[in-house]
């Protein structure tokens, strides 16, 4: 029966999506902490080799806070395609 048929795919779609929605949220409270990371420890390497000692730590550390943010803000402007939100 093709109605049945087209009834599974559509399931099958919707939680395709969820799972989808789902992933990408919690890569959201990976992204943070990675990116201050990377930022602190490159910046923490630098002071290291310039002796610059805590300088460049602090300004890389930024410089992953806004990467961090900057990522959040992209994430919530990008468009899924899907359809508005039901209320």
């Amino acid at each position: 029966m093709p109605l049945d048929d087209d009834k599974s795919e559509e399931a099958q779609d919707k939680k395709r999506r969820q799972l989808q929605d789902v992933l990408e949220a919690s890569s959201i409270g990976w992204m943070f902490p990675i990116a201050i990371g990377t930022g602190a420890l490159i910046g923490w390497g630098l002071d290291k080799a310039f002796g610059t000692k805590p300088w460049l730590t602090w300004i890389f550390l930024g410089f992953g806070v806004a990467a961090a943010f900057l990522n959040l803000f992209r994430m919530g402007l990008r468009d899924d395609g899907g359809s508005p939100p039901e209320s």
